[in-house]
């Protein structure tokens, strides 16, 4: 089979390698998957540029994300999930075998049906955008009648969200960082829509909440955020964060929150609890299904093409996801 993969750590155009490696086999409890298309997320990039930790296994095929088909399952598998379209998580994630390959060998519980009505280019949208979303939006109960603030919500994450606590009956209020992005949050479905860098977060918020302030927040940067969190969130509020990249080790003020009876969780999408996962695919199924999420693609890509993939991600100058397609992908 054809697949991207590197062995060694480093900038993409020196360690990324396109090439034919041995078809996988799958094990007991496994599906295998032709790959349709494979989603390159900012984590999949990171960790081939050796940002977090050197190479885990002497030859890393990146991705998390993918959707494709069933092509064969192993002992203790049903036969009858052969021929069925899926959508991949977590195939990267504690593993040497990610998406981006023509077949991927992973545990049959992460390849989840994906219904007709979407194409394999947004079945590989969905592994880690749109499951950190659903958690932090529907983390701490229904959001119905709730005014959330969704912190970047030009991303992939934040435009999940936005469309997820729509779909929850919330009030939505995004930031962004540009005009560009302030158009792309109200097509996700904002509510209300504050461009951080021409107006004031603080008063902007409390202008649209009648100075009452937001229950719930999706945060893309805790620590930098956390001025304006303590100004805007209300009495016994939740932020639900799932990156801090600017201020990594804020210095938390314990007692404002306390006696505010505030919470802050953090948000890690490759170990999510089994109900909560559970609880996602059932309602992305059922949101697929209907056609109700919108699943914007910022760039499409051959598996030759990899490199130009990662650097399209690491150049931070995209709106939706970026796709790589498997050679002859339907």
């Amino acid at each position: 089979m054809r697949a991207g993969y590197y062995e060694k750590v480093g900038p993409a155009a020196e360690v990324l390698t396109v090439g034919d490696l041995p078809t996988p086999t799958p094990g007991p409890g496994e599906v295998l998957v032709r790959v349709a298309t494979s989603g390159v997320n900012p984590s999949d990039v990171k960790s081939r540029a050796g940002a977090r930790r050197g190479m885990p296994y002497p030859r890393v095929i990146p991705h998390s994300d993918g959707a494709g088909t069933i092509e064969a399952v192993g002992e203790g598998v049903d036969a009858g999930r052969v021929g069925q379209r899926v959508w991949l998580w977590n195939a990267a994630f504690g593993r040497a075998d990610g998406s981006n390959a023509e077949y991927v060998a992973l545990p049959a519980a992460q390849a989840v049906s994906l219904p007709d009505r979407a194409s394999f280019a947004e079945g590989a949208c969905l592994g880690i955008p749109a499951l950190t979303a659903h958690r932090c939006v529907f983390a701490d109960g229904p959001v119905q009648d709730l005014d959330v603030l969704v912190t970047g919500g030009a991303g992939a994450v934040g435009a999940y969200a936005i469309q997820m606590a729509k779909l929850g009956g919330a009030r939505v209020i995004a930031t962004v960082s540009s005009p560009e992005k302030a158009a792309h949050a109200r097509a996700m479905g904002a509510d209300h829509v504050i461009d951080y860098r021409l107006e004031d977060v603080v008063s902007g918020i409390k202008a649209i909440t009648n100075g009452g302030g937001v229950d719930r927040i999706v945060e893309v940067e805790l620590g930098g955020n956390l001025p304006a969190t303590l100004q805007v969130l209300k009495i016994n509020g939740v932020v639900a964060a799932y990156g801090s990249m600017a201020v990594p080790e804020p210095v938390l003020p314990v007692y404002p929150l306390l006696f505010a009876g505030q919470t802050i969780r953090t948000v890690l999408v490759y170990i999510l609890p089994a109900a909560a996962r559970a609880q996602a695919e059932a309602d992305l199924t059922r949101w697929l299904a209907d056609g109700a999420l919108r699943h914007p693609i910022s760039a499409r890509f051959p598996l030759a093409q990899s490199v130009a993939a990662h650097q399209q991600v690491e150049s931070g100058k995209r709106l939706g996801a970026t796709i790589i397609e498997m050679p002859g992908a339907a």
